[in-house]
């Protein structure tokens, strides 16, 4: 049986998959493939790379994520994500997915054509950036010969990039939507509208999926509070193994 695993979006809660990784691995569920968008295409590839989950929660605790940005001196964005491009090339230098050990797709938007786009071949840095280039916020990835944004504004749940590969589909979700919204600022609005409109996108492809991990309690968390990253991932972690044992990741027959 292959085992596939899809991972959302979601900025700082993306840091919430490591913990589910780790969970998984506890009850010895193998990934054969996986797919991520934005922050679940960071914590994918170093997954799939061959990082356990508590090498890949000591990177980001030791990683200065903030410091890593850059002013991108352009009208279309604010930061350049080039600080990050170190940081991984650092931890994954042979920089292709042919070098991952378990295969990776990652979404991303093209924002000249209008679709999403997905990679799976080639050059893996360029592609992880694509889909963490939040619009107006990062400047344009220019990759390819075109121009990219964050996957999460299309498909921020990638399932059906890898439904076909896998017997067992399991999804991490890490943007659930806590209903005691307390309006404090104009971030907080406009974090809160976008979120709701790329919740948007994932209900097809929550539904292609098997099964679902989506922590209630990341919904209390910004998606700009790196500075949470342990909480992040021990409620990824408690949540998954509290709620699922090994007998919830098998192929359900009449």
């Amino acid at each position: 049986m292959k085992v596939g695993l899809v991972l959302s979006g979601g900025g700082a809660r993306g840091i919430s998959h490591v913990g589910v990784l780790k969970a998984l691995d506890e009850l010895g569920i193998k990934i054969d493939c996986i797919a991520g968008t934005s922050a679940g295409s960071i914590v994918g590839s170093l997954y799939g790379y061959g990082y356990s989950p508590d090498e890949i929660i000591d990177i980001i605790l030791h990683t200065s994520f903030f410091k890593t940005l850059r002013p991108a001196w352009a009208l279309t964005g604010l930061l350049s994500l080039e600080g990050l491009r170190d940081v991984l090339v650092a931890h994954m230098p042979e920089d292709t997915f042919e070098a991952l050990k378990i295969p990776v797709t990652i979404a991303a938007t093209d924002i000249r054509k209008g679709k999403a786009e997905y990679f799976s071949t080639g050059n893996l840095t360029s592609a992880v950036l694509s889909s963490c280039c939040v619009p107006a916020v990062f400047n344009p990835v220019q990759f390819n010969g075109s121009s990219y944004v964050d996957g999460g504004i299309l498909d921020n749940l990638p399932a059906g990039a890898i439904r076909n590969n896998c017997d067992l589909l399991i999804a991490s979700h890490c943007n659930f939507i806590n209903e005691d919204f307390d309006v404090k600022n104009f971030r907080t609005v406009i974090e809160r509208s976008l979120l709701m409109a790329i919740n948007g996108n994932t209900a097809l492809s929550k539904s292609m999926c098997d099964v679902l991990i989506e922590p209630p309690a990341v919904g209390r968390v910004s998606g700009f509070e790196i500075g949470k990253a342990k909480e992040l991932f021990e409620i990824g972690y408690r949540f998954t193994l509290e709620n699922y044992t090994a007998g919830d990741f098998k192929i359900k027959t009449v």
